[in-house]
């Protein structure tokens, strides 16, 4: 332990009386002597953590006196060579974390004497001999990272009986773990993680002495839990990892049996499923539990409350419910908290803001709701990662979030957050990830952002923000992404800094910005502040008198094509139709859909999807609408359509040809109802278009707009009003609009219809069953929800 250099002396090795050379953590460099590994008198042979190179020399003495060699943390290369069999006393052999390649030699297996060898982290690779695992005297066996392969011997644990630590790890040994490692009773740590490993856990409750257990990543799986219910007679057990395997089913209640000594307990990434036990608060020396990455549901059990030693606590990415328990405050040493990824529900307790130890809070993505607990940002220890974000929390952001001076991460995305940004966030000075979009925020940014000098990223979008971008965002030397898109800022985008960086910054979606560069993202040019005002104000004059004028035209055109339309009718009623519905079974509809083809699929609803088919009866396609009876309400939703559309007959509603009320091939109901097909789809793939498969996108022009709004205007005169008995369609919007090859509209979906009854009585008793709204949010119809709310009103 100096600052030795230089290589070692050959001569070191030619001293008769010289037994013990310690050479450790020093800078020596060079090739090792052979004549050490040919001493006469050397017995102790310390190099450990040197410089040194090249490869290990050749034994050709005659059983040199060497008992002890330890060459660890050098750079040593080359393969092992199998005149190391020659040291005949050797005790303890240290080769690890060098540079050491090729297969064992066999010649290790069969120096009787060696009771530790070491050679972890080298590129050895090819099977291990079997004399290796015949060492009787051996109690140290370390060969993990390494490229070793094949399985390990069935009788392992007869064969080393001595052995206390068995590191296999990191290799590519496969097969079993032999249950004969249950027979090596004085072994204390079992290390054979990252392998290819299958099969059941064995039994491991006869090893008294057994502290370290460490299994993860491999392919194991357990039969009924019982290994685990076995490890509780391992008293002396302080780490189990069994993360990253096969693991299924429920935790079973005997895992709150473990030893009171455990301080590790790994079961993430398998595939446990069921509620989490109430006993798991007995383990009272935990300091690490990873459950994540599982399959978990029901609750956090409140006796997590009694782990008051945990540091780390993941629970993330599971399938856990309820809400986060009060008791998680009590976890005062907690520096690591993940909940992220569940369906966790309610308010975030205050009690966690007694964990002030806590570096990871990280909440994401569940269902949580209420204001944030000022408590919470009052946690100064927060170093690495505040996320609540993908939840539904509300209120505003709580000026205690300056109390974050050592924060890296803040995400508060994707919320109903409102309110101002706080101004006392410009006081986490090492803060580097911002993110706060998707929420309701208003007001300005905070001119103490200008203090965020650490700041890397920073997203505020889709929020209701105003104001002008601050000029100081130039200044801020270690930004690199800037995201203020879809907010109402306005003014001139600033110049310099990150905003001269292409794609580091979206100001996309805020009208009122302009640019003084190059036109981009659709941001106007900036002209002079006199101009634009001009600009403006003539704006707004021509606004104010062309929209009213185009209004009330609409308007006009409305009545009298209304009106129009009326005398039109009245003059000329429509013909009934006389002919008989075509009867179609169950499997005329397979045919027709080509065995319900997913490439007929043309859409789905509530109640059930809809097909395009060919009736071999029917010269055009045809839509055909299957009901899901499986479905509440989906069987009356089939009644009420039919009742609807037996009596109706009109241009601007969709033609209903025929139905079908059998049994499918399974024995079960079966009901569909058969359409005239429209080809152009529905008015609401016009209204929000998106590109199709040729590039093309869905545009309609005014004229159309108001050809449309007058056929679904025809189409409703005629259920409110000339219809024997007065029909309310309920759920009128966009998507039960179709539109045929034409493009003229018809109604569609009288699943939700309802007819008017006259007389007084009849309609108070249907209006006492709208004891509950239906029909799509933003489309049910004013009359119900005055219903609801106790208003009596009447259908127009």
């Amino acid at each position: 332990m100096n600052a030795l250099t230089g290589i070692i002396p050959e001569s070191l090795a030619n001293s008769s009386s010289l037994q013990v050379l310690w050479l450790m953590s020093n800078n020596l460099t060079g090739e090792l002597p052979d004549a050490l590994f040919n001493t006469s008198s050397l017995i102790d042979i310390i190099l450990q953590q040197n410089n040194l190179v090249g490869s290990m020399p050749t034994v050709t003495a005659t059983s040199p006196p060497i008992q002890y060699l330890d060459l660890r943390n050098n750079y040593i290369s080359g393969k092992i060579p199998s005149s190391i069999g020659n040291l005949s006393s050797l005790i303890d052999l240290r080769l690890s974390e060098n540079s050491l390649f090729g297969s064992i030699p066999d010649s290790l297996g069969h120096i009787a004497t060696l009771q530790i060898l070491d050679m972890n982290v080298n590129n050895l690779s090819g099977l291990v001999p079997p004399s290796l695992f015949n060492m009787s005297l051996l109690t140290f066996l370390s060969i993990g990272n390494n490229s070793l392969v094949g399985s390990l011997p069935s009788n392992i644990g007869y064969t080393l009986p001595n052995i206390q630590a068995l590191i296999l790890s990191t290799n590519k040994f496969d097969g079993p773990i032999p249950a004969s490692l249950a027979k090596a009773y004085n072994l204390r740590m079992l290390y054979l993680y990252n392998n290819s490993l299958t099969g059941s856990i064995p039994f491991f409750g006869s090893l008294p002495n057994l502290e370290e257990l460490d299994l993860q990543y491999n392919k194991l799986d357990a039969e009924n839990w019982g290994f685990l219910s076995s490890l509780t007679n391992c008293t002396r057990l302080t780490d189990l990892i069994l993360a990253g395997n096969n693991l299924q089913g429920n935790l079973p209640s005997s895992i709150g049996k473990l030893s009171d000594s455990l301080e590790l307990l790994w079961l993430r990434e398998n595939k446990i499923s069921g509620p989490i036990p109430q006993e798991i608060g007995n383990l009272k020396s935990l300091r690490s539990l990873y459950m994540d990455y599982n399959q978990i549901t029901g609750n956090i059990p409140p006796t997590i409350g009694n782990l008051d030693t945990l540091v780390y606590l993941s629970f993330a990415q599971n399938r856990l419910s309820g809400q986060i328990p009060d008791t998680v405050g009590n976890l005062v040493q907690l520096s690591y908290l993940h909940l992220d990824g569940n369906n966790i529900s309610g308010s975030i307790p205050a009690s966690i803001g007694r964990c002030d130890q806590l570096q990871i809070l990280n909440l994401a993505h569940n269902t949580l709701d209420g204001s944030i607990p000022s408590k919470i940002l009052q946690i100064s220890s927060l170093s690495q990662e505040l996320d609540l974000s993908h939840n539904y929390l509300s209120g505003a952001v709580p000026v205690e979030v300056g109390s974050l001076i050592n924060l890296n991460k803040l995400s508060m995305s994707n919320n109903r957050l409102s309110g101002n940004i706080p101004s006392t966030l410009g006081q986490c000075a090492v803060l580097e990830y911002l993110e706060m979009q998707h929420n309701f925020i208003v007001g300005s940014i905070p001119q103490t952002f200008a203090n965020l000098v650490s700041l890397k990223k920073i997203d505020i979008s889709h929020n209701n923000l105003s104001g002008k971008i601050p000029e100081f965002f130039t200044s801020l030397s270690t930004l690199q992404v800037l995201n203020v898109s879809f907010n109402n800022f306005d003014g001139a985008v600033p110049r310099g800094g990150v905003f001269d960086n292409a794609g580091a910054v979206s100001v996309e979606g805020n009208g009122d910005l302009c640019t003084t560069k190059i036109q981009t993202e659709g941001i106007l040019f900036c002209s002079t502040p006199v101009g634009r005002k001009e600009k403006h104000k003539s704006l707004a004059l021509v606004l104010g008198i062309v929209i009213p004028t185009v209004v009330l035209g609409i308007l006009v055109l409305l009545c009298v094509a209304i009106i129009y339309g009326r005398k039109r009718m009245q003059e000329k009623p429509h013909l009934q139709e006389t002919s008989e519905h075509m009867k179609i079974s169950y499997e005329d509809i397979v045919r027709a859909t080509d065995r319900f083809s997913s490439l007929n699929l043309i859409g789905s609803g509530s109640f059930g999807v809809v097909y395009k088919g060919s009736l071999s009866r029917q010269e055009d396609q045809v839509a055909i609408k299957i009901f899901n009876l499986d479905v509440y309400g989906a069987d009356r939703s089939f009644i009420a359509e039919c009742e609807a559309l037996r009596n109706a007959r009109h241009r601007n509603l969709v033609k209903i040809i025929t139905s079908c009320s059998s049994m499918d091939s399974t024995g079960k109901d079966f009901k569909a109802l058969v359409f005239q097909y429209m080809p152009n789809g529905n008015l609401e793939m016009w209204l929000h278009p998106k590109v199709t498969e040729h590039g093309k996108r869905y545009t309609l022009t005014l004229s159309r707009r108001i050809k449309i709004s007058l056929d679904v205007a025809f189409g409703l005169d005629y259920l409110h009003n000339q219809c024997a008995s007065p029909l309310i369609h309920c759920d009128l919007k966009p998507s039960n609009i179709l539109l045929d090859l034409d493009m003229t509209a018809h109604v569609t979906d009288f699943g939700l219809a309802r007819f008017m009854l006259t007389t007084s009585n009849a309609y108070q008793d249907r209006s006492a069953s709208l004891a509950c709204l239906k029909g799509s949010i933003g489309y049910i119809p004013p009359g119900e929800i005055k219903h609801m709310c106790g208003i009596t009103t009447t259908y127009v």
